[in-house]
């Protein structure tokens, strides 16, 4: 072959096989999946001879070199695609020994969750042709994220394809497996999340991520990315980047090493957190590996300003990198696991200041009790506490209240006579918690058995017994605060040194609902039933049709329902009724959207007219709140950046699989860091998949009285509660007053089960009665109502059980039984809703806002 000269090549394009592979499918899986996989082999051949003598036998048999490499494919169960390039190119050199060099491409085709295929290409060399580098790559990845310079560009995401390639030299004899699933879903999160105005920098960051996946200084990655929705003419515009380990690295210094002790980590992990820091949000799933040894109990209060908003940053804040707010460096050094109801509440000691908002949090620290001090002291400071006097005004007030089961007083002995002298100084148990329902009560929400090591009561019986004690005391109820969407400048996160922290909302109101166990002192006020509006932005509502479908329908509807008195629009673009058709995300989000948007008052101007040609009103509806009646986080926070202040899913995080599956898990996992994120309520369904499915609640029979009555209300209260303690307890999860439940009135319920549960729903949100706390239940059951003191919403409107009850002959008044339409139960309805108001419903969801808000106000009236 003369000097220069490119080689020949014989290959086999795309072989398609089937092979069995032991790492699962698109999900890890113990048992072995066949699945298909593409095999590519370019063979280096002189065929100069075979071409000058047309003789074959100068060639290489293209069938032979395909049917060895089905033969490896069919031969056994691999661990990796790695290992069965490996065996492939064993059995090549034995078979094809004078062959020239070996190149192999080897895709697996549907084992990624959001691309098209995995794999790796290698070229197998000779011992003395210096070393061998294996590219592994990842195709077709689709995702959707903020990207451009345009306003619009700015507003909705838009498809981004990405194909990614890591090279790294390959140990002889030696071919380790790459982690591609986590990596994918690594990237996919982070590409979601990002808000890059260039192409280029989300490129060049994507090739810094996967170069610290695997951490190998002699590789380089290529990164392309595609935008097919950027220009008209073509089916897309794409860029090309290449970056090695040392060009990502070259410009961030790992820090010095000489770290103060409550600084310490190791380099790389700061590293990366600062290059990270410099370009994208921390997201709210950022926690530290290492465990955080104690737990601790923080009161929060605040009483100036946007209170709401106060608390929020403030915890945000808590979680910030190090534990430092002016050297956010590391991994966070406190982390919120658990958070209490909110309350509103009279001030006291100096009555002459608003109303305090006040909720307690569990936090996990490795801060011994001085130095959180300390770092609660920051955050006061940095969200805006203006010191006034003792017990007054303040933007924000943090207040160890519990840490681990210790007793503190760091006064010199001498100065602990009285409680006048605490500033600056720490006492542990709070010297005042036994006087404070205030703090006692948050408490008793998440660790009422905790034993209080000064009085060795828990805190449940504390409570309790300063309920018994006579007090002038105004009431405390309970608060679900509305944040207000869509934000000025969408997502502009705010910057805490390097770091940058999710944007809070403002608060657009609240609602209050009163406290269901140990009232308090005195009369609560009298307790008010919102009213939330059906809004069906679909072509096959099973209530009413394509009625709203329009958006000017769906406008007309929204400023009739206000006017009518609702206090919250809920808008659906996917219609969960017994055979719907499938709604693609896309077409849900343009179902939506719009919507949220033209109530918000944001379309262009002369964009929406009604059929006289004029434009329709919103003066009334353009602040209303907006709930979003979807399952996919994707139509959930692009709503709520349209302006919705709510979520309500029906599938309570989890998705419609049931039971649930590894799907369902990474989809809570998603909706649940979107809810957290976005600071929005939300509001959780009991449901087992289709609506008409899965009736059977045998296995909770233990619960039933003697009439058989009360399995279904058991199913709800622990199949929910365990939903709804998974959203809210543990790192990342949401805020407890933020979760408003749903006991899922036809949803795999029988007509007898869902009078069973509207007849006594009011023993979902309560604690157990005597007779079920004596009930032989399976040692799954927990041993209080997980949903005991949540606000609860109540959806029975038009739905199919109405109908089923009023099919039903009465033989004693001659009636004959009559079908019904949806939009004929109306009055079924009524009565459905007057005994969702007697059993304290905080919200009902209806149709016809003007006749069932006359039933809401008068069954307020009689049983408030």
């Amino acid at each position: 072959m003369s000097q220069g000269r490119s080689p020949d090549f014989i290959r086999v394009k795309d072989l398609a096989l089937t092979v069995s592979f032991s790492d699962g499918s698109r999900w890890p899986s113990a048992t072995p999946h066949p699945q298909p996989v593409l095999v590519t082999c370019s063979i280096a051949h002189d065929v100069r001879h075979a071409a000058a003598n047309d003789d074959l036998s100068h060639s290489v048999n293209y069938s032979a070199v395909a049917s060895n490499i089905k033969a490896v494919g069919d031969a056994e169960v691999f661990p990796s695609i790695e290992a069965l390039a490996d065996r492939i190119c064993e059995t090549h050199a034995r078979r094809f020994p004078a062959a020239g060099a070996l190149t192999l491409s080897i895709a697996r085709t549907k084992a990624l969750l959001y691309g098209t295929s995995f794999g790796v290409e290698l070229t197998k060399k000779g011992p003395h042709d210096g070393p061998e580098e294996e590219t592994f790559f990842l195709r077709g990845l689709a995702c959707y994220a903020i990207l451009g310079i345009h306003p619009h560009e700015r507003q909705r995401k838009q498809r981004v394809c990405i194909d990614v390639f890591l090279t790294k030299e390959r140990s002889r004899g030696l071919h380790p497996s790459l982690d591609y699933r986590t990596l994918e879903q690594q990237l996919f999160d982070f590409v979601e999340e990002s808000k890059y105005l260039t192409v280029e920098s989300l490129a060049s960051e994507i090739a810094k991520h996967v170069l610290n996946f695997v951490a190998d200084e002699q590789s380089y990655a290529t990164v392309r990315i595609s935008k097919p929705s950027a220009l008209l003419t073509a089916e897309a515009s794409e860029l090309e980047v290449t970056r090695s380990y040392a060009d990502v690295h070259m410009d961030y210094p790992k820090p010095s090493t000489e770290t103060s002790s409550s600084n310490k980590t190791n380099d790389t992990t700061v590293s990366q957190r600062q290059r990270i820091a410099t370009n994208f949000a921390i997201p709210s799933g950022s926690f530290p590996d290492s465990p955080l040894t104690h737990k601790v109990a923080i009161a929060v209060g605040a009483n100036l300003g946007d209170r709401f908003a106060n608390i929020e940053y403030a915890l945000r804040l808590l979680e910030i990198p190090g534990a430092d707010i002016d050297n956010p460096v590391g991994e966070p050094r406190v982390v919120v696991v658990d958070t209490s109801f909110m309350y509103e509440t009279a001030p006291m000691y100096v009555a002459e200041q608003p109303r305090f908002i006040n909720c307690a949090c569990m936090v996990e620290t490795n801060l011994e009790p001085r130095a959180l001090l300390s770092f609660l002291k920051q955050i006061e400071n940095a969200v805006g506490r203006v010191e006034s006097f003792r017990n007054g005004p303040r933007a924000i007030d943090l207040d160890i209240v519990l840490y681990d089961s210790l007793v503190i007083d760091t006064r010199p002995e001498s100065a602990r006579g009285n409680f006048d002298n605490l500033s600056g100084e720490l006492v542990v148990p709070h010297p005042r918690l036994s006087e404070r329902e205030f703090v006692l009560r948050p408490l008793s929400d998440m660790i009422p058995d905790f034993v209080i090591p000064t009085t060795g009561m828990t805190v449940q019986a504390s409570l309790a017994a300063l309920m018994a004690q006579p007090s002038s005391d105004p009431a405390m109820y309970k608060v679900i605060p509305f944040p207000r969407y869509p934000l000025p400048n969408h997502r502009g996160d705010k910057r805490i040194g390097h770091v940058q922290v999710r944007p809070v909302p403002p608060t657009a109101t609240y609602w209050t609902f009163p406290v269901t166990s140990f009232p308090s002192h005195n009369k609560q006020p009298p307790r008010k039933t919102y009213i939330m509006a059906t809004l069906n932005a679909t072509p096959d509502s099973f209530s009413d049709g394509s009625a709203h479908y329009n958006l000017p329908d769906a406008l007309s509807y929204a400023n009739s329902a206000v006017s009518d008195g609702a206090n919250i629009i809920d808008i659906g673009g996917y219609s969960t009724r017994p055979g719907a058709s499938y709604v693609s995300p896309e077409e849900e989000f343009s179902r939506v959207v719009p919507v949220v948007q033209a109530i918000r008052g944001l379309w262009q101007e002369g964009a929406v007219t009604t059929p006289g040609g004029k434009m329709p009103s919103i003066a009334k509806t353009a602040a209303t709140l907006i709930s979003v009646d979807t399952f996919r986080w994707e139509v959930a926070e692009e709503s709520v950046h349209a302006g919705a202040n709510c979520i309500n899913d029906v599938y309570a995080f989890t998705g419609p699989d049931w039971p649930a599956t590894d799907r369902s898990a990474q989809h809570f996992a998603k909706m649940r860091q979107v809810t957290r994120d976005l600071a929005v309520p939300v509001i959780l369904m009991h449901s087992r998949g289709p609506a008409s499915a899965n009736k059977d609640y045998s296995q909770y029979d233990y619960a039933a009285d003697g009439d058989g009555r009360g399995a279904v209300l058991e199913a709800v209260r622990v199949e929910l509660g365990a939903k709804v303690n998974a959203a809210v307890k543990g790192r990342g999860g949401i805020r407890r007053w933020l979760v408003i439940v749903d006991p899922g009135l036809g949803f795999s319920k029988t007509v007898e089960g869902n009078l069973e549960v509207l007849r006594d729903s009011s023993s979902v949100v309560s604690e157990y009665s005597e007779r079920l706390r004596k009930v032989t239940a399976p040692p799954s059951r927990p041993s209080r109502n997980p949903l005991a003191g949540y606000p609860m919403l109540i959806g029975a409107s038009r739905k199919s059980f109405l109908g089923a009850i009023l099919e039903r002959p009465d033989t004693v008044g001659h009636y004959e039984g009559r079908q019904t339409r949806p939009v004929e139960r109306d009055y079924a309805t009524a009565a459905a809703v007057s005994c969702a108001v007697q059993q304290g419903a905080t919200v009902v969801r209806v149709h016809d806002v003007l006749r069932l808000g006359d039933v809401v106000r008068v069954s307020s009236a009689l049983w408030s």
